[in-house]
């Protein structure tokens, strides 16, 4: 299975009921395993859970720190990219090379990568003083 495909597979078990705009995302590890996220809302906005954080959190309780690849897909007339915080959140795990595919259920596709998506990202190097 493709990581768009798992993507695709896992949007379907997102939890929708208020803007009913699923997302579905999954990443690959260091290892070669692939881990799903869904969206999740909650109806106290913004409490809910993003389909990056969640496969990203999935490849953490695993045991794996490093991700390599990223899909995202949602229905939508364009393909979507991550939210500023999951941008964030990828490039905690992920190098500027590391390559994400942004799809929509209808076929249309957008190559970029962590380094696109996010230029200028907050890293490890802006804490180098904390000891």
């Amino acid at each position: 299975m493709s990581l768009l495909d798992a993507a695709r597979e896992v949007r379907e078990m997102a939890y929708v009921p208020y803007s009913r705009f699923k997302v579905g995302a999954a990443v690959r590890g260091r290892s070669g395993a692939v881990y799903r996220g869904c969206n999740v809302e909650n109806v106290a906005y913004p409490e809910g859970t993003c389909a990056e954080a969640g496969a990203i959190a999935a490849m953490v309780a695993a045991g794996e720190t490093e991700l390599v690849e990223v899909a995202v897909i949602a229905d939508s007339p364009g393909p979507v990219p991550p939210c500023g915080g999951c941008r964030q959140k990828l490039a905690e795990f992920g190098r500027q090379e590391t390559p994400v595919l942004l799809a929509t259920v209808d076929g249309a596709s957008m190559a970029t990568t962590i380094g696109e998506l996010l230029p200028g990202r907050f890293d490890i190097s802006h804490m180098s003083h904390v000891k």
